[in-house]
């Protein structure tokens, strides 16, 4: 994330990683197979493997540098080289729900689980999508959030049923910023250097992410890379977080406990005389 200085300072240091890497790669000697099958390969590097966000965390840039080794310089001179970055959230079940109206009242009609959903999931690419492969390769790849395979809990539900829920639940996400596709947000910095942007939503979930990236040559893909990303609470808010989830009988006492004392305060301070 790029808006502090310590986060600049963290992604200067994914920067030099990164540069390490390459520099590694670059001048070591490639055998005689390596040089015949020129197998082109994709590094990323994280400055830290665990982010603090607080309860004021407004959202953020992610920034992810990742170098290509045995690239063709003559493909890099010709900008034939892409690559897509994701960042994936940690999976939960979500719950789809349908209001209907019933007796003038909007209430929950129908619902449909789904199990192994990734809460958030931010796409950064070199170009729009439709002009790096064919769509048959998304598929084939799960990659992008209209291809990733949302797991319906009873599949023998009605398919029509299903795919309407389906469609509402990415609509919902992109509609609250946790599933989102930045165009031209991976760029390179060299031929064989690239520097990827995601953003991080304001509701971003806490967890273990997952960074991934792809990469393709003249639209085929050639190598995928990922590493792991923790994003986790700090503050006052951490230390709520924690004791509700080791301490969940003691919590849910003390926070009973805490609405009978404000309520009783409430009435005491506005009590007519």
């Amino acid at each position: 994330m790029a808006a502090t200085p310590q986060h600049k300072r963290t992604d200067a240091a994914a920067f030099r990683r990164v540069i390490a890497v390459a520099a590694l790669l670059a001048f070591a000697p490639p055998t005689a197979a390596a040089q015949d099958a020129n197998p082109e390969n994709i590094e990323i590097g994280l400055s830290t493997d665990r982010i603090s966000i607080t309860a004021d965390f407004a959202g953020a840039d992610l920034t992810i540098f990742g170098a290509l080794d045995n690239a063709d310089p003559l493909i890099s001179r010709q900008g034939r080289y892409d690559v897509i970055v994701v960042l994936e959230g940690p999976a939960r079940p979500v719950v789809v729900r349908r209001k209907d109206r019933i007796l003038g009242m909007w209430i929950n009609a129908e619902s449909e689980t789904f199990v192994n959903v990734p809460v958030s999931y931010s796409v950064a690419t070199t170009r729009q999508l439709q002009d790096i492969t064919e769509p048959k390769t998304y598929r084939q790849l799960a990659l992008g959030a209209n291809n990733l395979y949302i797991e319906p809990l009873d599949p023998t539900d009605n398919p029509a049923t299903i795919q309407e829920f389906t469609k509402a639940l990415r609509e919902r996400k992109k509609a609250t910023g946790l599933f989102s596709e930045r165009v031209g947000g991976v760029q390179f910095l060299s031929q064989n250097l690239f520097r990827a942007t995601l953003a991080l939503a304001p509701n971003v979930p806490v967890g273990t992410h997952r960074a991934r990236a792809f990469l393709f040559r003249n639209g085929a893909f050639i190598r995928e890379t990922s590493a792991h990303l923790a994003i986790v609470k700090s503050g006052f808010e951490q230390s709520l977080f924690r004791a509700a989830n080791d301490y969940g009988f003691l919590y849910g006492l003390f926070a009973v406990a805490l609405a009978i004392v404000t309520g009783w305060l409430g009435r005491i301070m506005f009590k007519k005389d």
